[in-house]
């Protein structure tokens, strides 16, 4: 007996201006117009179609033929893509928040900063039915299902997104966000993971053989029974204690003294040093009053720290990714080397700290990482982001008058428009 005819799933290709048609009738369905029609593209064959920036939220793409399309900046929430193939396509900026690419193939594709925020891509077959042989496994042309080989998704948003299964070796997922993700079994040989947020991901069983986990985030991730025989680590931040740890000296009694002393002027209290502290356990300092503090090369991720004065600080070095800096008084400090990639910077005082008539101390973030920072409506007046990474931040709003950008990155940085 012989398997169904898989080829004639795949129908004839269609051409961009028969895409389009498609594509005004599920606006209109979208806008609530008459003459809409959700976009069904099963099955199709799209190669090289250009659909950026199209809405296409909950279309049918179900073992469609995509490759090498321009999707660039396309929404497709919970849109179906049951094993379609993706090769080579550029989906950089897109959103498919909770889209359903179990089965996928997604070999060489530009995720780049899409948002892809609960997304389904784990293993999945098409299979036909028939009387004589019941169901059997459809090919409909790509490589192999559930692979993301080569893939880019560097700065893509995977939080909570099941991924348990999939193939990515040499995949790039540099700073992505992968909190809670799926990742039981993944393949992820040779994979770029460096400063990723795995932060509660499920790691079980993944095989991470040879991958690049330097300043991965790895709080509360599980990782019973993976393979990690020659990744780099370096800098990843676990649940182990990164320096000198809580259990070692009274933070809590220390931060306390040095605001009271801060706060009395020096009658009160003493200043305290918290450099190569592990601050974590601490869990929030909010609103203290903590000028001159040193704690250089300190760890203070997720910390809450909104409205905390740090004038004049040195936290030179210093691990504040995710922390809560809303509000925060960090005019003159010195964060050179400091890591606040995905810290809230909104309405930060990051300007001046005036010394005299006519002498001022700049806020210094000298080859800091900003990366998906938020510092809408920051005073950042002559502050020095010189060599800095400000990568996907958002400086909407901000004072940005006399600050100093010289050589930064800034790949998909908002509010620098004005900035040579």
């Amino acid at each position: 007996m012989s398997s169904p005819d898989t080829k004639s799933l795949i129908k004839a290709r269609l051409s961009q201006a028969e895409v389009d048609a498609i594509c005004v009738k599920h606006d209109r369905l979208w806008s609530s117009k008459p003459g809409g029609a959700r976009a069904v593209l099963a099955f199709k064959d799209l190669s090289g179609i250009d659909l950026s920036g199209r809405n296409l939220c909950d279309a049918d793409f179900t073992g469609a033929v995509m490759i090498g399309c321009n999707l660039k900046g396309i929404r497709l929430d919970n849109a179906i893509l049951f094993c379609a193939d993706l090769t080579n396509s550029d989906v950089r900026d897109a959103s498919l928040r909770r889209a359903d690419l179990r089965g996928s193939c997604m070999r060489n594709v530009d995720l780049t900063g899409s948002d892809m925020f609960e997304a389904d891509l784990r293993e999945g077959t098409l299979a036909a039915a028939s009387r004589e042989l019941g169901y059997t496994r459809v090919e409909t042309g790509q490589p192999a299902h559930g692979e993301m080989r080569g893939a880019i998704l560097v700065g893509a948003n995977l939080e909570r997104s099941k991924l348990s299964g999939v193939m990515a070796m040499r995949a790039d997922f540099t700073d992505a966000i992968m909190k809670g993700a799926n990742l039981t079994r993944a393949n992820l040989k040779q994979a770029t993971l460096k400063g990723v947020n795995l932060s509660g991901a499920d790691l079980s069983g993944a095989d991470l053989a040879g991958a690049d986990l330097r300043d991965a985030i790895l709080v509360g991730a599980t990782m019973s029974s993976w393979n990690v025989s020659g990744a780099d680590m370096t800098g990843a931040l676990t649940d182990e204690p990164a320096g000198r740890a809580l259990s070692e000296l009274p933070y809590d009694k220390m931060i306390k003294d040095h605001a009271r002393w801060c706060e009395t002027g020096g009658g009160e209290g003493k200043p305290s040093s918290f450099d190569g502290a592990d601050l974590r356990a601490l869990s929030s300092i909010a609103g203290y009053n903590l000028t001159a503090l040193s704690a250089k090369g300190a760890v203070f991720y997720g910390i809450s720290m909104e409205g905390v004065q740090l004038q004049g600080a040195h936290l030179e070095g210093a691990d504040l990714r995710n922390c809560i800096l809303r509000r925060a008084d960090l005019r003159g400090a010195r964060l050179v080397g400091a890591k606040l990639s995905g810290a809230d910077l909104r309405e930060a005082q990051m300007g001046p700290l005036l010394l005299g008539a006519d002498r001022v101390l700049p806020c210094n973030l000298t080859g800091a990482q900003l990366k998906a920072a938020d510092l809408t409506n920051a005073d950042v007046r002559h502050a020095i982001f010189d060599q800095a990474d400000l990568s996907r931040a958002n400086f909407t709003g901000s004072q940005l008058k006399q600050a100093s950008f010289s050589g930064i990155i800034r790949q998909g940085t908002l509010g620098l428009d004005d900035i040579i």
